[in-house]
């Protein structure tokens, strides 16, 4: 486990949802302690997001650092990036395989997308690129709730998220003296708060509940059933009182995000932030 001392960067690379807005990319998050990078979900522009945020700073993600990825569920937003991850890193010369922990079905999906680049994976292996053998590997393991993930600088705890009939969780990360907490895509369920609660940082999805109300019925009864409202969140972080709430996936469907940040403020009283894209967050 990493100490105290130290240097944890926690970066939203991608705050989107599968409406394709230019300005938020595809579901993924970085959490970067001394340099290593560990991201949680790989939505539609993860590696670019990446090499972004490797430009303003954050050196451990130089996209051939990028080698360990958890998997929240299996919504496209959150995995239509898992080829370039595959393999843009291993192209700049990723020299491990990549590792890759998520639910049930993770195998399968990613047993089909070697398949679809098999020829491109062979050309660079036999032709004049002579990339090396390494890198394009994947390392699978389907995961359970229950922690499933140590090394030197953090530990990982998988949860039971609530969202549609698949498996689906979110991420407790406990990494020196900090627990950060992504919830993924989810309902409000019976065991948020013993794996919210006093954690230093909670990073949510949120829809905004008055917004809801303009949607067609269909839509409604779909979000919500398998989304947070604002005012649903606002109630659970009275409850379990993060010291700073971190708002992803915003669901915002005209709402500003000064509208969406109003919701909550109108229900809590504690730190709250809208995140965007390439928002960069530091600790020790």
């Amino acid at each position: 486990m990493s100490t105290s001392t130290s240097k944890i960067q926690l970066v939203l690379l991608g705050t989107g949802t599968p409406n394709p807005d230019p300005d938020r990319f595809g579901s993924s998050v970085a959490l970067v302690v001394d340099d290593v990078p560990y991201l949680v979900d790989a939505g539609p522009g993860v590696v670019r997001r990446a090499a972004a945020a490797y430009q303003q700073g954050v050196k451990g993600l130089e996209v051939n650092r990028l080698s360990t990825l958890f998997l929240t569920h299996h919504h496209s937003d959150h995995t239509a990036g898992l080829p370039d991850l595959m393999l843009t890193p291993w192209v700049l010369e990723r020299n491990q395989p990549l590792k890759i922990f998520g639910p049930k079905g993770t195998q399968s999906m990613i047993d089909h997308l070697l398949v679809a680049y098999q020829e491109d994976i062979r050309e660079r292996l036999e032709g004049l690129e002579q990339a090396n053998d390494v890198g394009h590997r994947i390392e699978v393991e389907e995961i359970e709730a229950g922690f499933f993930y140590r090394d030197d600088r953090v530990e990982v705890e998988a949860f039971k998220a609530v969202h549609g009939s698949w498996p689906a969780f979110g991420f407790k990360f406990k990494c020196g003296n900090q627990t950060i907490v992504l919830s993924g895509d989810t309902t409000l369920h019976d065991d948020m708060n013993q794996h919210y609660e006093g954690c230093d940082v909670l990073i949510h999805e949120v829809y905004s509940a008055n917004q809801l109300k303009q949607r067609p019925a269909k839509w409604q009864t779909y979000h919500s059933s398998v989304h947070t409202s604002t005012e649903q969140l606002a109630q659970l972080a009275n409850q379990v009182q993060p010291k700073l709430l971190i708002l992803y996936h915003q669901l915002l469907w005209g709402a500003s995000e000064q509208d969406l940040l109003s919701e909550i403020r109108d229900h809590y009283n504690g730190a709250v932030v809208s995140g965007n894209d390439l928002d960069i967050f530091e600790f020790n």
